[in-house]
């Protein structure tokens, strides 16, 4: 990817121009049935450890002729791919993968975490099966950092790599992109977190189709997100809870949750994220400890307790989201919502195909962009202020150690994956979200049960995703982010003392390396 093409311009607060960058990490993805940051960085091999395969040739061309002869290539993916396994098959042969080549599914776990640490002993020991992984944009890159990976960028046809660079969502790409520029992976699908409220009862507040038709894509300051709320809980005397997400000490808080709430307003990790994303590791600023990350933990902490809070956030009306949420992951967070007894619900869109069917919200389901503290051209760092989301996914990546022949089939397999009619067919069948933004413009999409109705939203969020700095230290850093932002959630500490303290473990884990 260009260094020209790192920024496509300014992103407007409706979230239809395109952000792009080249070193970038993604959340945790996990498909239709959980996704997000479900699972906790506990075991994840965030170093070189287990043996690593710097003597593997990553960068061989593969001949991209049709292999002659019958061939079965393995593809490592989930209980749901495995499930679906002859639909995927027809998706893949109607859109030009021969006949002769059979894919066949190892099924791994459901725990993203799981599936790294069983993938890093493949790789690590040289194992020439499976052929094909799918990978978490999450933890895709650590495999580039220890040359465990093709590099495809070196091994694949030109045109299957400019079609990627060019056409997919940059953010997916960046999340399967090395130092030095190169693929290593070509994204399956991304995954985009919203905000997801109920139509009839904020109708009841006195807001109309009118209202619902605005925020699908211009996304609302927390400040109004909030009052809104306030205006519907009063509104609705019998339902339990304003707004629900998940603020537990886990991976997803660090990815996500507190990285979209950060990053709204202004915030950042690692000061600028499109030069300190992906590092260098001890060689970036740690910038947890400024005025707009304390500002957004002011304000999750007068959603919580009220404008009474010693730390609360003039402009936020509280008293909104129960004390429940710092125990909260993404299920736990959903059921109350599902459950009828919530109006405002942040989560991954597989829950947007839950609540949004026809016996339990259908089309009183209302889904809009991830609120805002500040606008982009209020935020000091680019990437940050507006409308964020926490980018998810999955790629298709490539085992170096497979023998050739398996290897040329498999460059037909990704072939067929890359076909925008194969994208728009997984869609239907699984959920999947198409890769190139301009899928989401299509009829065929739009004519997906329950999600089709949500394509513009699912744009803006894809257009304005956040990742998480995902490197070969993150394991270690996102647990102590997690227990740090949790505890300044919960009161334990100030914000200040929380981030401060945090700063410091942080430095500590960057210049340990």
């Amino acid at each position: 990817m260009d260094d020209s093409d790192t920024r496509e311009g300014k992103r407007k607060l409706s979230g239809v121009s395109r952000r792009s960058f080249v070193k970038a990490a993604g959340a945790s993805g996990v498909t239709v049935g959980l996704a997000g940051c479900i699972s906790s960085s506990d075991g994840g091999d965030g170093g070189d450890g287990g043996g690593g395969s710097d003597d593997t040739e990553t960068g061989t061309p593969i001949s991209t002729e049709e292999v002659t002869e019958d061939i079965t290539i393995q593809l490592a993916g989930d209980s749901r791919m495995s499930d679906n396994i002859e639909g995927i098959r027809e998706i893949l042969y109607d859109n030009g993968l021969p006949e002769n080549i059979t894919l066949e599914i190892i099924a791994g776990s459901q725990v993203t975490n799981n599936r790294q640490n069983q993938y890093q002993q493949w790789l690590g020991s040289g194992r020439e099966e499976p052929t094909l992984l799918m990978m978490d944009s999450g933890w895709t890159i650590p495999f580039i950092a220890r040359n465990q990976i093709q590099n495809l960028s070196q091994a694949l046809p030109e045109d299957m790599i400019s079609t990627v660079k060019d056409e997919y969502f940059q953010a997916s790409v960046g999340t399967a992109t090395g130092d030095n520029g190169d693929l290593y992976g070509i994204p399956l699908f991304p995954d985009f977190p919203t905000m997801q409220y109920r139509k009839d009862l904020l109708r009841n507040a006195g807001y109309d189709d009118s209202d619902f038709e605005t925020w699908a894509t211009e996304s609302m300051s927390w400040e109004e997100f909030s009052k809104i709320t306030k205006e519907a809980m009063e509104a609705n005397s019998d339902i339990q809870y304003g707004f629900t997400f998940q603020a537990s000490a886990y991976e997803g808080l660090s990815c996500c949750d507190f990285n979209e709430f950060m990053t709204s307003y202004g915030g950042a990790y690692f000061g600028n994220p499109e030069e300190n994303l992906f590092g260098p590791i001890g060689d970036r600023p740690i910038t947890v400890d400024e005025e707009p990350v304390l500002e957004s933990i002011r304000m999750v902490r007068t959603l919580i307790n009220g404008e009474d809070d010693e730390h609360s956030l003039d402009g936020i009306t509280g008293n909104i989201a129960p004390e429940a949420v710092l125990q909260w992951t993404e299920e736990p967070s959903r059921k109350p919502f599902t459950g009828g007894d919530a109006i405002m619900h942040r989560n991954w869109p597989y829950s947007i195909t839950i609540n949004g069917a026809e016996d339990v919200f259908g089309e009183d389901l209302g889904v809009m962009p991830i609120p805002y503290g500040v606008t982009e051209d209020e935020a000091q760092y680019p990437m940050t202020g507006g409308p964020v989301a926490a980018l998810g996914g999955w790629h298709l990546a490539m085992n170096p150690n497979a023998p050739d022949r398996k290897k040329q089939a498999a460059v037909q397999v990704l072939r067929a994956f890359m076909q925008p009619e194969a994208a728009l067919a997984n869609f239907g069948l699984q959920g999947w979200i198409p890769p190139r933004p301009e899928l989401l413009d299509s009829e065929e999409a739009q004519e997906v049960d329950v999600i089709g109705r949500y394509l513009p939203q699912l744009k803006v969020a894809g257009e304005n995703a956040i990742p998480r700095p995902v490197t070969v230290v993150w394991p270690q850093q996102s647990s102590q982010i997690s227990t740090a932002v949790n505890a300044a959630y919960a009161g334990e500490k100030s914000p200040e003392q929380a981030m401060s303290d945090l700063k410091s473990t942080l430095e500590q884990i960057e210049q340990s390396q």
